[in-house]
């Protein structure tokens, strides 16, 4: 028997986000369907629609055309969602920017991605986003750039008061909706295009693998700018016509817990750290989360132990785990609600609907079941590609269409998969994948930095963490904690290694090759990762 398995096949939704939202909104014009407290926002779907319709008015009279490309450069917040249905309604694609980028990052996105209009707030909790973006422009990123506008003052308020009637507008479900920006192992960012089809239709499956019905509740703590939130998020939104409910700007144990409790939350995602966050808060007693009922727990290794907790101690019988990436819309594989909690944790479940998966080894043949190879999926799910980057399109879809996901992988007899390695060396920390070449081009730049290599460690907390061992040149003086402060505020903080370990020579195959295997294995030992190694990956 071979490592291939399909989901079951159902019929696809032939429509864009934005008929599936007008019909959720005609079912359901008064039920609840935006909620976010931190600014005073609760509205029907009646009133989401007519914000929608005058945000998408006002995208036009900024000047852009269907296909024009713009930016949502912002934490999670009712404009966000405006944004990305209003880019829908007017055959706009929108443009997730991280909002943990600094300067030479957001620079790169800005010029890569041609974006002609750009949404950010003026200043975060950790970030001064105009000084960020007044120096990315300063070096010549985002030459497409004709707009700025500010979330939350007069700049927005002036935005939304030019807004005109669009009328119709032709978008098929085949055209470009989202992009959004993951790196690769040359350390470039790419642009993932999205279409309605991709991101609809797996919206709707993960959907109804949870159950959900318009009745349910969806407290969405994850970050919007990712397709955890985009996608799992809004999208069950508009084709199910359930609640979104935005606990906080960026993950706040405290007020995620006091939306479940106030707003009688039935639905919550998050990655493991954002689970034991709750748990562990000292108000986490006294919350009722009764109302809770199913999840998604992703992002990163789900220890079962804390699997246990929230189906216990926060009363979600049905929370499950999913596995995917941004290329794959997100969600590649699934475990049923009603799975033991040793195959939602052991396994990341089976394929979604319309979703091929197979694993193959190096020469690209489909290896027989137990036997590890590379996980590939192949449908509707699979991205239109990386923006204007035919080559390495080609490298992640191969001609009959297998997306190839970099992650090592099993397949067992009765169809689930389990994670078992990468074939890239991304780490996944918190939720957040994190290419180490990247880290590595970065520290090269500092002058008594002779060779640097970053790896990925286990961590009970995060899932994994960054450790970089660096050589440095002859008669340096810079010591690792210099060499810390130097990542500070010039590269995402996620981004910076929690650990640096100067060392004269690295380990090398006799060929020269460096062994980063044996440079985790020695870290594993050096910081006594022994328990955080035996993690499963899920």
């Amino acid at each position: 028997m071979l490592s291939y398995a399909r989901g079951p096949d159902q019929p696809l939704l032939d429509e864009t986000l934005h008929t599936a939202f007008t019909r959720a909104v005609a079912r359901r014009p008064d039920a609840d369907a935006l909620i976010a407290p931190f600014q005073n926002v609760h509205l029907s779907f009646r009133e989401l629609a007519a914000e929608v319709e005058r945000v998408a008015g006002a995208l036009i009279a900024l000047g852009l055309e269907p296909g024009d490309r713009f930016g949502v450069w912002a934490t999670n917040c009712a404009e966000w969602l405006y944004l990305q249905l209003a880019a829908a309604r007017a055959g706009l694609i929108l443009v997730n920017v991280n909002p943990a980028y600094r300067s030479p990052e957001l620079a790169y996105v800005l010029a890569k991605s041609r974006m002609r209009a750009l949404f950010l707030h003026e200043r975060g909790r950790h970030s001064d986003y105009r000084a960020i973006l007044e120096e990315a422009r300063g070096a010549q990123g985002g030459l497409a750039l004709r707009r700025v506008v500010y979330l939350g003052t007069s700049s927005w308020s002036d935005f939304l008061a030019a807004s005109r009637p669009i009328g119709a507008v032709r978008v098929s479900p085949d055209d470009t909706t989202n992009m959004q920006y993951t790196s690769g192992t040359t350390g470039s960012p790419k642009g993932v295009m999205l279409t309605h089809r991709n991101i609809v239709n797996n919206g709707w499956f993960v959907a109804q693998s949870l159950r959900l019905t318009a009745d349910d509740r969806i407290v969405l703590p994850v970050p919007m700018y990712h397709c955890f939130g985009c996608v799992i998020g809004t999208v069950p939104m508009a084709t199910v016509g359930c609640a979104l409910i935005l606990p906080a700007p960026t993950f706040d144990a405290a007020a995620t817990l006091a939306a479940i409790e106030r707003y009688r939350g039935t639905v919550i995602y998050g990655v493991p750290t954002m689970f034991i966050a709750q748990l562990d808060h000292p108000q986490f007693r006294e919350r009722d989360l009764t109302s809770l009922r199913t999840g998604i727990m992703a992002g990163s290794p789900c220890p079962i132990e804390v699997m246990r907790r929230v189906v216990s101690d926060m009363h979600c019988p049905q929370i499950t785990i999913a596995y995917g990436q941004t290329e794959a819309s997100p969600a590649i594989t699934g475990s049923p609600v009603d799975a033991s909690l040793e195959l939602r944790v052991g396994t990341v479940g089976a394929p979604y609907p319309n979703t091929e998966v197979k694993i193959v080894d190096p020469t690209g043949n489909t290896v027989p079941v137990g036997e590890q190879g590379e996980l590939c999926a192949r449908g509707y799910l699979v991205m239109q590609g990386y923006d204007g980057d035919p080559e390495a399109t080609a490298l992640a879809i191969d001609r009959d269409g297998w997306l190839h996901t970099g992650d090592l992988a099993t397949m067992r007899s009765d169809g689930l998969f389990r994670i078992t390695g990468r074939v890239k060396d991304m780490i996944i920390r918190g939720g957040e994948n994190i290419y180490p070449r990247e880290i590595e081009e970065f520290l090269y730049t500092h002058a008594q930095v002779a060779d640097v290599q970053v790896v990925g460690v286990p961590d009970a907390k995060l899932g994994e963490k960054v450790v970089a061992w660096i050589r440095l040149r002859p008669d340096a003086t810079v010591t690792g904690e210099a060499l810390r402060e130097f990542c500070a505020g010039r590269i995402a903080h996620f981004k910076i290694p929690e650990c640096i370990r100067l060392v004269d020579e690295f380990p090398m195959t006799v060929t020269g090759k460096i062994q980063k295997f044996r440079i985790r294995q020695a870290e594993i030992e050096l910081l006594g990762l022994g328990d955080a190694s035996r993690i499963e990956t899920a």
